[in-house]
């Protein structure tokens, strides 16, 4: 007795590229990526960061190289974090005129200025004790003080700004600071500043390698007074809808793989703008696992990529922004 045809055979639609192609749900393309980039005070040439493979400390001259290169590939944007020569209690380098990252926004822009660059509004680089605000310790507890680490956050986002920065990215998780940031934004004459907020920022072991190439590591203490608690997930999204309410174009998942159900709750509640991070622990996992053999590099990273996407990110920062850029342009 022959068995009856099945009706729905879904490998039908599997058997070629062509076909493959033609159903495909999901799409990579060069402008869904941002590369981030570290610009030093401190360096004479780049110097690779151990723990993050590819990854450098740029002089101001290299990192406009390096945008340039980025911006041929067609990467959509560039992410710059500042590393000061020197760092004080008050960060002034966060919001100093002639700051690093100001410098380097204005050289940017000055050689290609279409290519979106997008600032990491932030004060632990240039904070003397690595916290992202104003912060009092008690031994080994560290206390940062909310209010007036903000109006710091606003003057640093402005400074930004003037320099040419497209968009501002704060990423501190100070309460209140995205309506600080949009109103000090509008008040100097920047209404057309989009604010990328870190809306859902979680206190995460993943963000190691970052803080080598950063130099940002707290001296005492730690961040999960300010930054997200792991478990939680619907605080996540009542962070997401306070940063919306107070003026946030974009918001963003941080980190990205470990968070894919924050990413996908974010962007299916609000349909804002939504951005992940595949942060530095993520990325040296799989470098590292690539480098002993055991991983197909090229396969798992347009797979995370895929991942991200799937899940709702319509952009993703990765330091993989640039070979990603290429492999599927």
């Amino acid at each position: 007795m022959s068995s009856l045809p099945l009706i729905q055979r879904p490998r039908r639609l599997r058997s070629s590229p062509a076909l493959r192609n033609l159903v495909r749900e999901t799409h990579l393309r060069p402008g869904n990526f941002i590369l981030p980039l570290f610009v030093s005070e401190k360096v004479a040439e780049p110097v690779a960061v151990k723990s993050m493979p590819g990854v450098f400390q740029l002089t101001e001259q290299a990192l406009v190289a390096e945008a340039l290169a980025a911006h041929q590939d067609g990467v959509g944007a560039v992410l710059i974090f500042g590393i000061p020569a020197a760092k004080d209690a008050l960060a002034s380098g966060a919001y100093a005129r002639d700051g690093v990252v100001q410098r380097s926004v204005r050289a940017i822009k000055a050689a290609a200025p279409e290519l979106l660059v997008i600032t990491d509004v932030c004060l632990c680089e240039f904070m003397d004790h690595g916290h992202c605000g104003i912060t009092h310790f008690d031994g080994e507890r560290a206390h940062v003080v909310n209010d007036a680490s903000v109006k710091l956050l606003a003057q640093t986002a402005v400074s930004h700004a003037e320099a040419g920065a497209d968009i501002v990215a704060p990423s501190d998780m100070m309460d209140g600071r995205i309506g600080a940031i949009r109103s000090a934004l509008d008040a100097a004459g920047f209404q057309d500043t989009p604010i990328l907020s870190y809306a859902a920022k979680f206190a995460s072991a993943f963000y190691g390698p970052f803080r080598d190439a950063a130099e940002s590591a707290p001296s005492a203490g730690d961040r999960r007074s300010y930054q997200m608690d792991a478990a939680n997930s619907n605080e996540a999204i009542r962070e997401v809808a306070l940063d919306l309410d107070e003026g946030a174009d974009m918001v963003m998942v941080k980190p990205g793989l470990a968070y894919l159900d924050i990413l996908w709750r974010v962007k299916h509640e609000f349909g804002a703008p939504t951005f992940a991070y595949h942060v530095s622990g993520e990325y040296a996992m799989l470098k590292a696992a690539a480098a002993q053999g055991w991983l197909d590099e090229k396969a798992c990273l347009l797979e995370s990529m895929l991942a991200f996407r799937r899940a709702g990110a319509d952009g993703i920062i990765t330091y993989a922004a640039r070979e990603l850029a290429r492999w599927v342009g």
